[in-house]
């Protein structure tokens, strides 16, 4: 029974371990929300698929999101998700084309 007990107490442990070590939790580094892909919206807390698509429609049809608080413009996403994702994302523009050489 100890020993059943001694081995649970492991496989919680290393759980708690890979759960911590997560993309999208405080210790990663924030997402741009003006270049990030689906897989990397997803990856946060409260974003799913549809989300996700909701939020690259409003960044392709507006030109991108000039603060964090824009996030509360797409449909689904309120004060309570956007303080939630707060500390996961960032706002940056994208980076601009490189002039063709001559």
């Amino acid at each position: 029974m100890t020993r059943i007990v001694k081995g649970s107490i492991g496989v919680l442990a290393l759980l708690l371990v890979l759960l911590a070590a997560r993309p999208g939790t405080a210790e990663s580094t924030p997402i741009n929300i003006n270049t990030a892909s689906e897989s990397e919206l997803v990856s946060l807390s409260g974003i799913g698929a549809a989300k996700a698509h909701a939020i690259i429609d409003y960044r392709d049809k507006n030109g991108g999101f000039k603060s964090v608080d824009d996030l509360k413009l797409v449909q689904g996403i309120g004060d309570k998700l956007l303080e939630q994702l707060r500390p996961h994302v960032t706002v940056a523009p994208a980076a601009a084309p490189k002039p063709a050489a001559k």
